[in-house]
């Protein structure tokens, strides 16, 4: 790995907005927009045990798609699967660079693991919000 490339983060947008149940099935593309914004500071910051700056990717699909890319995330739009399409970035990635995979989804842990990302949970980049 390039001592110059920053560490891959790829988001599992469906997964972390998932995570907490704060009406984000009412409107998918707002929530994901929602997500985009609020993972704007770890690009520089990175993310708890992993010093920034990190490259991040959210990635969208099904009613989510469309959602713009901001300075410092990337939004990739899966044509259908976004676990195959995150599924594919970790696997470019490897073995060359550092990849990171924000998703509770144990299926797709799995796939990504086989190519040697770490993967992290939602809270990492969605903490709960205080009770």
């Amino acid at each position: 790995m390039s001592d110059d490339a920053a560490v891959l983060v790829i988001v599992d947008g469906a997964n972390v907005v998932g995570s907490v149940p704060d009406g984000w099935w009412r409107d998918r593309h707002g929530a994901a927009v929602r997500l985009r914004d609020a993972l704007v500071p770890y690009a520089t910051d990175g993310l708890p045990g992993l010093h920034g700056p990190v490259e991040l990717v959210l990635v969208v699909e099904g009613a989510a798609r469309g959602v713009a890319s901001v300075a410092g995330v990337r939004v990739d739009s899966a044509p259908g699967s976004g676990d195959d399409l995150i599924a594919e970035l970790a696997a470019a990635a490897a073995p060359e660079r550092e990849c990171v995979v924000v998703t509770a989804d144990r299926g797709l842990r799995q796939r990504v693991e086989a190519y040697g990302a770490r993967c992290v949970g939602p809270r990492t980049v969605r903490p709960l919000p205080p009770a």
